[in-house]
Order: C-alpha cells, then structure tokens, then sequence
C-alpha cells in the first residue's frame, strides 16, 4: 500500500519578487507594443515603395517575355523572307531578291543583317558589279555587332571579288589567318592564299598548302579535289588513299610492272 506523501506548500513570493515580476511582464508587453510600433512604422514608410518596386519588377518582367515573344516572331518572319531571296535568286529574279532584303539588312539584329547584306553582295557579285560587291562584304567584315564568323566569311568574298586588281601580298596579309587547319574557312582562305602565292613567284608555299587543304576532310570535296589538282601541277603528293580517290576498281587495273601508277 502506497504512502500518500503531503506535498511542502510554496513559501508565498516577497514583495520584491512579485514587483519584479510585475515588471518583467510590463518590459515584454512594452517590447512587444515597441515591436508592432516598428513593424507599422516599416509599413508605413517602406510599403509603398516596395510595392511600386514589386509592380515595376511585375511590369518589367512581362514586358521583356512580351519583348522576347515579338523578337522571336520577327526573326521567324525574317528567315522566312531570307528564305523566299534565296528562292528569287536561285530563279533568276535577283532585282526581286534584293527588294527583298532591303529591309532585313538594315535590321539592328547583326546575324539577320549580316545574312541578308551577304545576298545582296553575292547579287552584285553575280550582276558583275565587283566593286559595290566589295563594298558591302568590307562593310560586313568590318561590323564588329555581326558574329565572328559572317565577319570571316565577309573578308573571304570581300577578296575572292576583288583577287584580280589586288596586290598578292595583300591577299596573304588579309586571310593567311584564316588559311589555317582547323578554321571553319581553311579551305576558301587557303585557296586564294595559295594562289596568291603563285602570283609572287612562291611555289615552295603553295604547293605543300593546296596539299595541306586537300588532305583536310573538313574542306568540302569540290575544293579538295581543285586543291589536289593544284598540289599536283606543283610537283607535291596530295593523295592519302589511292583507292578512295580513283576507285576500287581502277584501282586493280592501274597498277602495273614495278608498282607504279601510269
């Protein structure tokens, strides 16, 4: 059986303890009323503000989506107008064709721009206006808004129009450069390097060059085959793979007596 064990009552608090509690409920109830003061305080004085901020932030954000959207939608329509140039040149209708890209090619937008104002200099090109031709690529090439490589590609036509009244050793200046393996316009630059060069008299550069691109299987395959046919007027071995260039079959019946190809 359980013993009931009488619990000590509390001595009752003394005058100063209840007084300092009594205090130290009134400093929480005060700190608690400074609080919310400062709270509405905040509100007051910053609400407005930070609201007007949160409507521009609301504004700004859907007006660049806005913006986006409307950007994305003309560079669509752009392309399909650069689309229906490209048709109109290859129909013949280049007046049309350069009707067409009038607009696109005062564009701010540097790539739609720089696409469309090469068209227009391949049409003068095509026209046999050489030297508005050059004007527009120089233009282009040297447009530090348009990306990198239209500027590259620029340059190339730019002295691909103007190779005959220019001085070789400008040519050489210009794109050598650009004539190097592993750059997008090795082949196009390197060809009129090299050609260049035989126009100084330097076939010990432009031999081992046209070799260089047409060994280089990035080069598209119709300037492959220009530059092995070069190398090969110069006396330097351009060729990697017999069979790949004359055939399997050709290749049986070429090869006679010591070996040698006739």
């Amino acid at each position: 059986m359980r013993r009931r064990v009488a619990l000590i009552p509390t001595s009752p608090q003394s005058p100063e303890q209840r007084q300092a509690a009594q205090e130290d409920v009134f400093v929480r109830e005060v700190d608690d009323a400074v609080r919310q003061d400062q709270v509405a305080q905040a509100a007051r004085r910053f609400g407005i503000p930070l609201a007007i901020i949160l409507v521009l932030g609301l504004l700004a954000l859907g007006g660049w989506l806005w913006w986006k959207e409307s950007r994305e939608s003309a560079l669509e329509q752009q392309s399909e107008e650069l689309v229906r140039a490209i048709d109109q040149i290859g129909a013949g209708n280049l007046d049309t064709a350069n009707k067409a890209l009038a607009d696109i090619a005062k564009d701010e937008d540097g790539a739609a721009a720089a696409a469309a104002q090469m068209l227009q200099g391949g049409i003068a090109g095509q026209a046999g206006d050489k030297a508005r031709a050059a004007e527009i690529f120089s233009g282009v090439a040297g447009d530090a808004s348009v990306p990198q490589p239209y500027r590259d590609l620029a340059l190339i036509r730019q002295v691909a129009v103007s190779f005959d009244s220019m001085p070789p050793e400008k040519v050489v200046e210009q794109l050598k450069p650009l004539a190097v393996p592993g750059n997008p316009w090795f082949g196009s630059a390197g060809e009129l390097v090299g050609l260049a060069y035989l126009k100084q008299g330097k076939k010990d550069l432009a031999g081992p060059l046209f070799a260089t691109i047409a060994k280089d299987e990035e080069v598209p395959p119709s300037l492959r085959a220009r530059a092995r046919q070069m190398a090969g007027l110069l006396g330097v071995d351009a060729i990697t793979d017999v069979d790949k260039i004359i055939g399997p079959d050709n290749a049986a019946t070429s090869v006679v007596g010591g070996g040698e190809l006739q």
